[in-house]
């Protein structure tokens, strides 16, 4: 899977439709989750490709929340996505906005990633540093018993994407943790 536009034309489009300095963090931090995970599962040289999905999957979102991964195609097409990118991206919807089902193994991380990664986040803003830095899997999973914590964050969404990769939850949550570490610092940078 290669991309037909590159990583500044993705990011000009995230910030031509998202003017709000959370949703670009969350695109930015989608991104390099998902740049973590080509790498993680053998698919380095698709990194670019899964990075972008992940970086451009909330297009529509800020500007169009009723009609989330349904404005998307317009978007992504006008901005030159190919269809690959645009399956990709609207398949994260699947079940709750979308009717396009994850199939790859890129579509099935993003779909699973996507909440994980705000319910994550959340969690690390209430620590006292602020950061993912040294954050265990016991402490999510404690916070993800507790309903009236990140409630906006589906954990059914979560369960079902663990389900679809196939994997504990356990395992998506210790990778997703390592994957959020590992861009933490740029996505700051970036956001500055």
């Amino acid at each position: 899977m290669q991309s037909p536009i590159t990583r500044e034309q993705a990011l000009e489009l995230v910030k031509k439709y998202n003017k709000d300095p959370f949703h670009v963090r969350h695109a930015l931090t989608v991104e390099g989750v998902m740049r973590w995970f080509a790498k993680d599962l053998g698919y380095a040289d698709e990194e670019e490709f899964w990075g972008q999905v992940g970086l451009l999957h909330d297009i529509d979102y800020e500007m169009w929340p009723e009609e989330h991964c349904i404005k998307a195609p317009e978007l992504l097409k006008e901005g030159g996505a190919s269809d690959e990118m645009i399956h990709a991206v609207c398949s994260h919807g699947f079940g709750i906005c979308s009717d396009v089902e994850p199939v790859h193994q890129m579509e099935k991380v993003l779909f699973a990633v996507d909440e994980l990664t705000g319910f994550i986040w959340s969690y690390a803003l209430m620590r006292p540093a602020k950061s993912c830095e040294g954050l265990e899997v016991k402490s999510i999973k404690k916070k993800f018993k507790d309903k009236t914590f990140a409630s906006g964050c589906s954990r059914d969404t979560i369960r079902e994407g663990a389900a679809k990769l196939g994997w504990e939850l356990d395992q998506l949550f210790e990778k997703a943790i390592a994957a959020m570490q590992s861009c933490e610092a740029s996505v700051e940078e970036a956001c500055k």
